[in-house]
């Protein structure tokens, strides 16, 4: 007996000693963690991209719609259903793999001053899936054709509205961020741009202020 437990302290104390191993386990240990910073990192770094993407998308579409233009024989340029459409297709290639008419909402909406000297929002279209982003600003109509009920809109904390015989475009972008690896863990947000610019040119704002002449094109209502 005293032998055997002679070998056993032996083979106990020898197990005690060895420390081989120790690194490995600290480190089976320590993976985890290591894994969930990597990818939170990852998906933070693309949080900040899709960010910056769909904000640069805005401006450019804001910038795009108050350059667009026709130019007629005898009076100030109109724009076309045609032209606005040509607008939200070219934010759709600048979004690229983005998806953004599948996963998101462009909204493109003209403010104006109304008969009274109010502002209103005389004419909005939209593409995108997702029907149920609606404006910041408001609908088609906000403010109506007659009255003073609208004194601007909000805008990055500023009320802005537009001056007489010219328009304000208001271009906003929504779209549904998809968690690039921590899908099911990292709750899904929306990414919402806007940005405001005003009309470069003399623009015909008479009538529904969207001409759909040659070629005829799809009204994008919204």
């Amino acid at each position: 007996m005293k032998t055997g437990n002679s070998t056993l302290r032996r083979f106990l104390a020898a197990l005690r000693a060895d420390n081989r191993a120790v690194t490995i386990i600290e480190f089976a240990f320590a993976l985890p963690l290591l894994i969930m910073t990597f990818v939170g990192g990852m998906e933070v770094v693309n949080i900040v991209i899709v960010n910056t993407r769909v904000n640069q998308i805005a401006l450019a579409l804001a910038d795009n719609a108050s350059r667009m233009k026709q130019e007629t024989v005898s009076g100030a340029p109109r724009i076309r259903e045609y032209d606005v459409n040509q607008a939200f297709r070219a934010a759709e290639i600048q979004g690229g793999d983005l998806g953004l008419l599948q996963k998101g909402r462009l909204i493109l909406s003209s403010l104006e001053t109304n008969d009274s000297g109010g502002q209103w929002i005389h004419w909005q279209r939209c593409v995108g899936s997702v029907k149920t982003y609606k404006s910041s600003f408001g609908v088609q109509g906000t403010g109506g054709k007659t009255g003073t009920s609208l004194k601007g809109v909000q805008f990055d904390g500023n009320v802005i509205k537009a001056e007489k015989d010219a328009a304000i475009m208001l271009a906003e972008v929504v779209y549904d961020y998809q968690p690039l690896i921590v899908d099911g863990v990292m709750d899904k947000m929306t990414v919402r741009k806007t940005f405001a610019m005003g009309v470069r040119d003399d623009r015909d704002l008479t009538g529904d202020g969207i001409w759909n002449v040659t070629p005829a094109s799809t009204k994008n209502t919204c």
